[in-house]
């Protein structure tokens, strides 16, 4: 494997995404066969702590892309005041509790088909939330969601 034409660049962005990534953006890398190779299939940025107000908007670009979604895990003790059910568009969609921590969401669609996105804190600098977007939709990505935050200092770090 040695394109010369094409440099490996692990943490950028193709430009014109740079610009549109700020919070409120989801990346998603969605494979949907059973031969998924990284370990995240996508990254969200969420604008607010708030799931009940920013999980409508994410659900409703998952829908868009992987159709009905039918829950979404999350951790309860790191997300307070989490809604059990959310209706999106015509979809009901149930919120679970997962301990997966504050930085990753899973997403089902169907009965058994999960994708799990790595959650960017709000507050992070779009730099370093750009770098951990871009790690985490990648299809060799080895490293889990709270290793990702902390290599680009995206949250998590010394204080996490």
């Amino acid at each position: 494997m040695n394109s010369s034409d094409t440099p490996s660049v692990p943490r950028r962005l193709p430009s014109g995404v740079h610009e549109a990534v700020r919070p409120g953006c989801a990346l998603l890398r969605l494979e949907t066969t059973a031969s998924r190779e990284g370990v995240l299939d996508g990254a969200w940025w969420p604008r607010s702590r708030d799931m009940g107000a920013e999980l409508p908007a994410l659900l409703s670009a998952l829908i868009a892309h992987l159709g009905p979604v039918t829950r979404v895990g999350l951790d309860t003790t790191a997300w307070g005041g989490l809604p059990t059910r959310i209706r999106v568009d015509d979809h009901v969609v149930r919120i679970d509790s997962f301990p997966v921590g504050d930085d990753t969401v899973l997403i089902t669609r169907g009965d058994q088909d999960i994708f799990s996105l790595l959650v960017i804190p709000p507050d992070a600098a779009p730099g370093a939330a750009r770098a951990a977007m871009a790690q985490a939709v990648r299809a060799d990505n080895i490293s889990q969601a709270e290793q990702i935050l902390i290599d680009t200092g995206s949250g998590h770090g010394s204080s996490g």
